[in-house]
């Protein structure tokens, strides 16, 4: 029987699909086989940029460039300072960038890219410190460095081995083992991830306060013997869900959208109702200058939608409503 369209479609699906598995599976054999020869000299290039008062140099060619221009982008961002030099450029004025200081991080997989072995006399002449990636340890640019950490793969992960599928993925692997140990041996906090980078939003998370974001100025207050009606018009036109009960600037309790059904629920006649018999006391609260990231884990934590923002005094400052959070709850 022939095979119609959609069968072949249905068998091309199947095969795309065991490739990609294999291909994965490849990978992941050469990273096991890459971590299980790591030894000593991983440490000894960490000693290194950790020994060195200018910047780490990062230069490849082709497939390795494009890994190496990741590597000194990772470097940089974790507070190594890092750039990459493209080796064709460096010899029409770019090794100019390349001071005494540095330590520069030579990536090539054969170890004898012509580009890369060009720049090597004018390390030596300047006296600095070489760490080479390549994948064959006994090539000219091992011979030639510092350190060597070895990247190599029995095979590529494509058909013909030939495409750089396996070699790059473990030197770009190298590349993040490399850079965390540093941040390791630095001390690398979150604080100082955020301030390189500022204008994600993972370093608005990490930087801003909640005194930052937080919902200020005019809140919905009431008094703890308001009627029910008046309750009711406090949460409406404050639009945030919630009122705070407030007696003498002091905060007494909570009212949430949530108080008001389970009122409706508990109570025949809710207009006979006062804010105190339907409050939370003791509601959670935060302090005005703790990070939101801290403020995000800790509603999430309690499984909250908005916080009681206060400053080193106790006084009630404001209201921090997160928007979007799993199984959000009242503030209580």
């Amino acid at each position: 029987m022939d095979m119609t369209d959609m069968d072949m479609n249905v068998v091309a699906a199947c095969d795309s699909l065991q490739i990609a598995q294999q291909t994965l599976d490849t990978e992941i054999e050469a990273l096991k086989a890459m971590r299980a020869r790591l030894d000593g000299r991983i440490s000894q290039a960490v000693d290194l940029v950790l020994e060195m008062r200018g910047r780490v140099v990062v230069v490849g060619m082709g497939k390795s460039g494009i890994i190496g221009q990741k590597i000194a982008a990772t470097l940089a961002s974790t507070g190594t300072p890092a750039f990459f030099v493209h080796p064709g450029e460096a010899f029409h004025g770019d090794l100019g960038m390349i001071k005494p200081i540095d330590v520069a991080l030579l990536i090539s997989n054969s170890g004898e890219t012509e580009e890369v072995l060009r720049i090597l006399p004018f390390l030596q002449y300047q006296q600095n410190k070489i760490v080479a990636m390549t994948g064959k340890m006994n090539s000219t640019l091992a011979a030639h460095a510092d350190v060597v950490l070895d990247v190599g793969v029995e095979r590529e992960a494509c058909k013909n081995n030939l495409a750089p599928t396996c070699s790059t993925t473990n030197t770009l692997a190298m590349g993040d083992a490399l850079a965390v140990a540093l941040t390791v041996q630095r001390g690398f906090q979150p604080e100082d991830f955020a301030r390189f980078h500022p204008g994600g939003s993972l370093g608005r998370r990490l930087l801003t306060r909640v005194c930052d974001v937080m919902q200020k100025g005019k809140l919905p207050v009431c008094a703890p013997d308001a009627s029910f009606r008046d309750v009711v018009n406090a949460i409406t036109y404050g639009r945030m869900g919630l009122t705070l009960v407030m007696e003498n600037a002091v905060l007494r309790g909570i009212i949430t959208d949530g108080d008001l059904r389970r009122a409706f629920e508990s109570y025949s006649d809710v207009n006979a109702l006062k804010a105190e018999q339907m409050m939370s006391v003791n509601p959670l609260t935060i302090a005005a200058q703790t990070r939101v990231a801290e403020a995000e884990a800790f509603m999430l934590e309690k499984e909250v939608g908005a916080l009681v923002v206060q400053d080193a005094e106790g006084k009630t400052v404001g209201v921090l409503q997160i928007y979007g959070l799993k199984d959000a709850g009242p503030a209580v």
